[in-house]
Parts: C-alpha cells; sequence; structure tokens
C-alpha cells in the first residue's frame, strides 16, 4: 500500500503521516509547495506519477474569519482544490479520504448532528467545505470517506490550546465564549482513525471527535486547570464577543456511526487535553 497524503505541514496531515511511518505504511506527503492543488495539471502530474493505491487530503483554508472577505480564494482551495484532486482518485479508482467541518450544519439547536442530516452550511468557510464533499461523492462515488471534525488541535501547528497559554503568559483575566458547545478533538486521536479507515472499505460519511461535550469557556477553564496557570476565564456570548463569521452555537457531533461499523470511539476529550499538555511538555 502505498498512500498519498496532503497538507502534511497542518497539524492533522502531520500526525496522519507519523501515524502511517509508526505503522510502516509508505507515503507521500505534500504541502501547496510540492503541489498546489488549486492547479489540476500539477495535481494530476504528481498524482499520476505517484500512483497511490489511497488518498487521504488534509490540506484546506481553515481560516475562518478570513474566508468571509476572500470567499474565492477559500472556494479554490476547499472546493476546486479538491475536486482536482477527486478527478484524478476517480480515474485511478482509488480510495480518498477528506477531512470536514461541522459548518456544513447551522449550528442550531441542541441535538447532536448525525452524518446524514441535512446539510446547511454556515459561512464561507462552511459552504466551500461542503462544495469539497459533493465533489467527492460525484468524482469518487463509491470509494470516499468523508470525516467530519471540529475543535481540533495538535503539535504541529496553531490552535486553541496554544492561544490560551500564550495569552496566559500575559493575561491573568480573558473571555471566552460559552455559549457554543463542542468536542474538542486531538490530532493524533483522528489521525489513528483515519488510518485504521482508510485499510478498509467501510466507505461513508463519519463524524469524530474526542467524547463528551464542552463550551470554549470550559474548554480554557480546563486548559489552565490542568497546565497550573493561574488564570480566571470570564465567560461571555458569542454576541458579547464579536467575529466577523458566523459561528455554530452546537457542534455537538454524533459519533455512533464509528462503532456501527467496526471503528473505535476516541478517548474522553480531558484525557486527550492531559495527553498533549504533556506532549507540549516535552516538546
Amino acid at each position: 500500500m502505498k498512500i498519498f497524503v496532503t497538507g502534511v505541514r497542518g497539524q492533522l496531515g502531520h500526525d496522519i503521516m507519523l501515524e502511517l511511518a509508526r505503522r510502516g505504511i509508505e507515503a507521500v506527503g505534500v504541502d501547496k509547495e510540492e503541489m498546489d492543488i488549486t492547479d489540476p495539471e500539477a495535481v494530476r502530474a504528481l498524482i499520476m506519477k505517484e500512483a497511490p493505491t489511497a488518498m487521504i487530503h488534509c490540506a484546506a483554508w481553515t481560516a475562518v474569519d478570513s474566508a468571509e472577505d476572500q470567499e474565492e480564494a477559500c472556494r479554490a482551495v476547499n472546493a476546486l482544490g479538491t475536486e482536482n484532486i477527486a478527478r484524478v482518485c476517480g480515474e485511478l479508482d482509488i480510495p480518498m479520504m477528506y477531512f470536514s467541518t461541522d459548518y456544513v450544519f447551522n449550528g442550531q439547536g441542541e441535538r447532536p448532528w448525525e452524518p446524514d442530516d441535512e446539510a446547511e452550511p454556515l459561512g464561507a468557510y462552511g459552504r466551500t467545505k461542503y462544495e469539497g464533499e459533493l465533489a467527492l461523492r460525484r468524482y469518487v462515488p463509491e470509494k470516499f470517506f468523508i470525516i467530519r471534525i471540529q475543535w481540533v488541535y495538535g503539535i504541529n501547528g496553531r490552535n486553541f490550546v496554544k492561544t490560551m497559554l500564550k495569552l496566559s503568559e500575559t493575561h491573568k483575566e480573558l473571555r471566552v465564549v460559552d455559549d457554543q458547545i463542542g468536542g474538542p478533538s486531538y490530532t493524533p486521536d483522528i489521525a489513528k482513525l483515519a488510518v485504521d479507515m482508510i485499510l478498509t472499505d467501510r466507505y461513508g460519511i463519519y463524524h469524530a471527535a474526542n467524547k463528551g461535550y464542552c463550551s470554549w469557556y470550559d474548554f480554557a477553564v480546563k486548559i489552565f486547570e490542568l497546565a497550573g496557570r493561574d488564570v480566571r476565564v470570564i465567560p461571555v456570548s458569542t454576541e458579547e464577543y464579536g467575529a466577523k463569521a458566523p459561528r455554530p452555537h452546537n457542534s455537538r457531533m454524533d459519533t455512533s456511526k464509528l462503532i456501527k461499523n467496526g471503528f473505535s470511539d476516541l478517548p474522553d476529550w480531558e484525557d486527550a487535553l492531559r495527553r498533549y499538555l504533556k506532549e507540549l511538555s516535552e516538546a
């Protein structure tokens, strides 16, 4: 087996490459310097040259706020870039995995979103990621994996945990939103699931997150507690905090399909956070 991975300098792509290496699986990893996914000919040439047996597509535009001002640039990456890769995977008849987001839903209510729920994308980011889903389903109709994830953090790159720890060095008080609820997701846990999945033919749409739900406020409080930082966290509403792009109040994801299809559930989010803080301390 030879797996082609995009976005390897990002949080998730980095950890997927590590997981593949741990298992002794041959992998080709690229980022935008090696392959511009918005260039269909460049995409075709490199994938055809490498002739992989499966594709794990992690590359994405993830800057939610800037997507509102640069929607077409965001679309070029999340939708058209995904389409360029999916076209080639379809021609080669190889499985393709794509990571999507809870932003494909409207973010309302309290019921956890199920994989088959109707999409109603939120903002430019949600629209372009959903268009990527549609491209995958069109060009790789029988061999696709769509894994919707959220609140992702890992050792490589920027994330909420690192931001909170950095701010705690200069602030004794921080305002954090308490009316957005979801599931923090540790990239090594997602990477393990992704590799487990790509080795099977149990195709379809899945939701993945570490077990349990919390608000961003709860998450921040736990970060400081476990890291031993003396910071007062003040809960505020989404409206009070303010942001250019709309944010989902409900990011809860129903992950039960993982168990039904023979995969393992991800560990509890607090357990994952403890492991991450230990990883950071040893880095």
